[in-house]
């Protein structure tokens, strides 16, 4: 069973369809996918969904930023299997326990590996209304590799840096993330 670290881009805004109230009402336009079993990356458009519906089957956990609030939640509508009853690591719901407060991916990003987001949101819904897929795909793809250098941090470190609002320091968070053992039967404990 495979790990995935995901995340998808919608072809509206919640302006489209009246507000963060009707977040079920937006639609995917792609979906970007990192497999630890393969060591690759795949990238879905709205007519590959399938294919990304067999990968999730074989999810053994499944690894997304505000994924749990946003990502999920939109994909649910395209599968006729329960997509939220995959183990799910939502690296943002763990910063923010801890935390108290959101934070940004690019803020992250730049302060744990060096790199920044390519983009916004709204940069990638008007990359798929003016027809540039593969720019957008670009785009998605650049997101999940962030994501995924974020979520190895955890694993190897159990930590993360957090840059304080207004100071120089740096606060260091501890995360923690702990693989799931197989027994001989190959089912998890």
């Amino acid at each position: 069973m495979d790990k995935l670290v995901f995340d998808i881009e919608t072809k509206n805004s919640f302006d489209d369809v009246g507000g963060r109230e009707n977040l079920k009402d937006l639609d995917v336009s792609v979906v970007a996918v990192y497999s630890y079993d393969e060591d690759k990356y795949f990238c879905f458009d709205e007519h590959e969904l399938s294919s990304l519906g067999e990968m999730l089957k074989r999810a053994k956990l499944i690894v997304g930023f505000a994924s749990k609030r946003f990502d999920i939640p939109i994909l649910a509508k395209y599968f006729n299997f329960n997509v939220a009853s995959i183990p799910h690591y939502d690296i943002l719901e763990e910063v923010e326990a801890k935390l108290g407060r959101r934070i940004g991916l690019g803020i992250l990003a730049e302060a744990n590996i060096g790199a920044g987001k390519t983009g916004h949101g709204m940069e990638a819904i008007e990359l798929y209304r003016r027809g540039e897929i593969e720019k957008l795909k670009e785009y998605c793809v650049n997101d999940v590799k962030i994501t995924k250098e974020i979520f190895d941090l955890v694993r190897e470190k159990g930590y993360l840096w957090i840059p304080e609002r207004g100071a120089s320091p740096m606060k260091k968070l501890e995360l923690s993330y702990k693989e799931a053992e197989e027994s001989p039967q190959g089912q998890l404990i």
